[in-house]
């Protein structure tokens, strides 16, 4: 080999030394941490008490610290969470009581504003973009859409339907409100605010729903089915119906539903299915259709939501465990700094990259397949 070559060879080595560093200060400079609502079952503290608390996922999920948030008034109960989300291009953070709606800046986790809307609140969905809120009302016939920044109140969509689970699709172009008192999901235009096709109606009225990348798909929770159900997103239609098998229904102690939690895997490739009679998490292979029934987990209480990180590699079942999905194993449990076991069925993961805020996750397991 002759002098130059070796010396270009010398440089070429010098140069992929140099972005293997950056990549590795970059990728050191990364974090991930999950924020929990609480109270987030119902109004019980002693599942890790009031505030949002704030764990680090690359370090065994260790707890990190708590964020203020509302005192209960004196002689009354904590107000129960009853949804979260969070934007980091605006860096902040939602969360909803029945009564009310708090940001918080991501920044100083202070509290910016904090508002009451007629008809109260539940579990909203923010825009990707985050610059506006789909806010239901407590139960009630109508979502409120909302100005992020402000809170103001820009539209009202009112489909009668017991408002009370939202979903903004990953694109921005759909929204997607399931109510208590309705078998049909409807969906709507995101830009002008207005339902413009129902899904459904399924066998029983919608709880927990979740849906795919692509918005093809919906897998939605009905009451009395221990299971779920999936729809055509494109056509409005019901596909099928899916039982866990060789399981009994038995009384639940929250929700009054044997199922109430659903999530996809990002890679769509499982489904999570809660079990709330049985105190378990069910798997399904998700590529086939129907699902088809992989395994069952058993977990330390009744299971009442279910999410993911975004990197697909663990599963939070409102429960406080945190399952690897590649083993299906229990890997740890969500404590807080008094020791407690942390329950929670808000809770949402934010990126950071020297600590800006570069991505977050979903309360929802929202399929993420490209």
């Amino acid at each position: 080999m002759s002098v130059s070559l070796r010396r270009r060879v010398a440089e070429l080595l010098l140069v992929a030394i140099s972005f293997i560093a950056i990549g590795n200060v970059r990728a050191a400079a990364e974090r991930h941490l999950l924020y929990v609502g609480e109270p987030g079952i119902r109004s019980d503290v002693e599942w890790g008490g009031v505030g949002i608390l704030v764990f680090d996922m690359d370090r065994g999920h260790r707890f990190l610290r708590r964020i203020p948030t509302l005192d209960a008034a004196p002689g009354q109960p904590p107000e129960a969470v009853k949804g979260i989300c969070a934007s980091a291009r605006t860096h902040r953070i939602y969360l909803s009581t029945p009564l009310r709606l708090l940001c918080v800046d991501m920044d100083t986790e202070s509290i910016l504003w904090n508002r009451t809307y007629d008809g109260g609140c539940d579990r909203m969905a923010i825009s990707p973009d985050g610059s506006i809120i789909y806010l239901p009302t407590l139960e009630g016939p109508s979502w409120h859409v909302l100005d992020a920044h402000t809170g103001d109140v820009i539209r009202t969509v009112r489909t009668d339907s017991g408002s009370h689970n939202t979903i903004y699709g990953l694109n921005g172009e759909h929204a997607y409100l399931a109510g208590l008192k309705s078998p049909l999901l409807s969906v709507t235009d995101a830009s002008a605010h207005n339902v413009v096709k129902t899904i459904g109606p399924f066998s029983n009225v919608i709880r927990p729903f979740t849906i795919n990348r692509k918005q093809t798909t919906c897998y939605v929770n009905v009451n009395d089915r221990l299971g779920f159900e999936i729809g055509d997103l494109k056509t409005g239609k019901v596909l099928c119906r899916v039982d866990v098998p060789k399981a009994v229904k038995g009384p639940v102690k929250r929700h009054g539903c044997p199922s109430h939690g659903i999530g996809l895997t990002p890679d769509e490739t499982q489904l999570w299915l809660s079990d709330g009679a049985n105190s378990r998490v069910h798997v399904f292979d998700a590529t086939k259709m129907p699902p088809a029934w992989i395994a069952s987990m058993p977990v330390r209480d009744q299971p009442g939501w279910i999410t993911f990180s975004l990197d697909g590699r663990y599963a939070y079942p409102s429960t406080g465990e945190v399952f690897d999905v590649k083993t299906r194993k229990i890997v740890g449990t969500l404590t807080d700094e008094m020791g407690r076991r942390v329950q929670s069925e808000k809770m949402v993961e934010i990126d950071f990259n020297n600590d800006l805020p570069v991505r977050t996750g979903d309360q929802f397991g929202l399929g993420r397949k490209r």
